[in-house]
């Protein structure tokens, strides 16, 4: 959990500033139109459209683009075909490594995404090398700084709320874990008890994690995650090291 939440806290530290200059809005706006496409355009119907557009809400993504990228799915604006895909392969070190992709083209982005492996010393894998090490869970993150309570209050206001399970990260950030199924559930209960969180997420969680203490193999793994989440087809990077921070840090 630890590898988790340090990368998707300077993911989030990133996805912010890349919002700043609306590279992150292309990619929201991908996620929103094929939920729409595939679902319909009734939010409280579809679930998949409902975090999509929740995402780019928390992103500050503008409302005339949400809508924009709805019209495009159910069919009443043009716009290029997109796809799911999944990709799994390995840092060095042995670190698995699974990403979310949409595309348009497969054959162009699983070249690129090989190259991108490759030259940080990692390599793609088959389809279903490393699915097995992650779960999809609700995931959520409280600062601890902003807490109106006490960590034995927000352990219990959490766990009964339908969390599975609650932690004190090294940064000084709460991570809430949560059944994907609870997931929603355990949002609203937290802020209607004026809990303020920080981030939320439906994310891959790895079951086991690989300590990484190498300065040299740190930097290889980070840079590739890096450059795996700027690429503009993917839409989510998720793996299972665990990094110390004065390592993952200096990302």
């Amino acid at each position: 959990m630890a590898g988790h939440s340090k990368w998707a806290n300077t993911k989030h530290r990133k996805a912010r500033a890349d919002a700043q200059k609306g590279k992150i809005f292309t990619k929201l706006a991908r996620e929103i139109t094929v939920a729409a496409r595939e679902g319909g355009d009734d939010i409280d119907a579809n679930f998949a459209l409902r975090l999509a557009v929740q995402k780019a809400r928390d992103n500050n993504m503008p409302n005339d683009n949400i809508q924009r990228a709805i019209q495009r799915g159910t069919g009443n604006q043009e716009g290029s075909s997109y796809e799911y895909a999944n990709y799994e392969g390995y840092a060095v070190g042995g670190v698995a490594i699974l990403l979310e992709v949409m595309t348009d083209n497969r054959n162009r982005t699983v070249a690129e995404i090989r190259h991108i492996f490759s030259r940080y010393g990692g390599s793609l894998g088959e389809s279903g090398c490393v699915a097995w090490m992650f779960n999809r869970k609700g995931y959520l993150t409280v600062n601890q700084d902003e807490l109106n309570m006490d960590e034995d209050e927000l352990m219990l206001t959490a766990l009964e709320a339908g969390a599975e399970d609650i932690d004190l990260e090294d940064d000084g950030t709460f991570s809430i874990t949560t059944a994907l199924n609870n997931f929603e559930a355990v949002k609203n209960n937290l802020q209607e008890q004026a809990i303020p969180i920080e981030s939320s997420e439906v994310t891959m969680l790895p079951s086991t994690s690989i300590k990484v203490t190498e300065p040299e193999a740190a930097d290889r793994i980070l840079n590739l995650m890096e450059a795996l989440d700027d690429h503009d087809d993917v839409q989510n990077v998720y793996a299972n090291f665990d990094i110390p921070d004065e390592l993952l840090l200096k990302q």
